[in-house]
């Protein structure tokens, strides 16, 4: 069956639909949602990009554009197209924001932000994705949106690497753009909640192992980021990471 989480689905070659709902799941969908508030939120506020990877968002729009293509072929709910269009729409508007609004567009330091995004994420993750689906698949039984999928699962776990190394860089992190690192790492950490609780109590959920893989990758980024943003707030102290010397 296809897992169909706020866009986030399991495509299986049945093609069949299981469109289950938890709170674990919905936590995780209110969290991504809360990350882009956020993030808009410090933009529109703070009227400047420092801290922010331009790349980790270009990253995202990719995942979400080569997820969502669904969007064309298959309708699930309206909760399920209207938050697909959300991320997608939102990550745009973020990008756009960054790359020609000032004073934002002045404030974003390219210099920091040098993550070879297109060549050590975009182009691995293709390749991998690619292998994955001839081996699951083979030739006789090639689907393109399949394809485009595995590549979003697989790029969206080193997404937020960009972000991670601006931060490192600049090592003290504001407070908004601490909370929206921070929201982007509880949604997937709840998803895998949502996982472990969907295979437990749904007698015929289709495990994913690409997906548990990826999904622990991800939050596994986040952990160092995590212990220092709970550290900061529960000392009440500026939030700032170690440097790596």
């Amino acid at each position: 069956p296809i897992d169909c989480r706020v866009g986030h689905c399991d495509r299986s070659r049945k093609k069949t639909l299981n469109m289950s709902m938890n709170v674990f799941r919905l936590a995780g969908d209110m969290s991504h949602v809360c990350s882009i508030i956020v993030l808009l939120l410090r933009l529109r506020v703070a009227r400047n990009a420092q801290g922010i990877s331009l790349r980790t968002h270009e990253l995202f729009l990719v995942v979400f554009l080569t997820r969502y293509l669904d969007l064309f072929t298959t309708f699930y709910s309206i909760y399920n197209s209207v938050m697909k269009c959300l991320y997608i729409l939102a990550t745009g508007s973020i990008i756009y924001t960054i790359r020609f609004q000032e004073p934002i567009k002045s404030t974003y330091d390219k210099s920091q932000d040098t993550f070879l995004h297109w060549k050590f994420a975009v182009a691995p993750c293709g390749v991998v994705a690619l292998i994955t689906h001839l081996v699951g698949s083979g030739f006789t039984d090639f689907d393109a949106l399949e394809l485009l999928w595995t590549f979003s699962i697989y790029l969206e776990a080193i997404a937020i690497l960009p972000q991670l190394i601006v931060l490192q860089r600049y090592r003290e992190v504001e407070n908004l753009t601490g909370n929206y690192i921070f929201f982007m790492g509880a949604y997937r950490a709840l998803y895998i909640v949502n996982w472990i609780y969907r295979a437990h109590t749904e007698p015929h959920y289709k495990h994913h192992w690409v997906v548990y893989f990826c999904g622990v990758l991800q939050t596994l980024l986040y952990a160092d980021f995590f212990y220092y943003y709970v550290k900061s707030k529960s000392s009440g102290g500026r939030f700032t990471l170690p440097t790596s010397a």
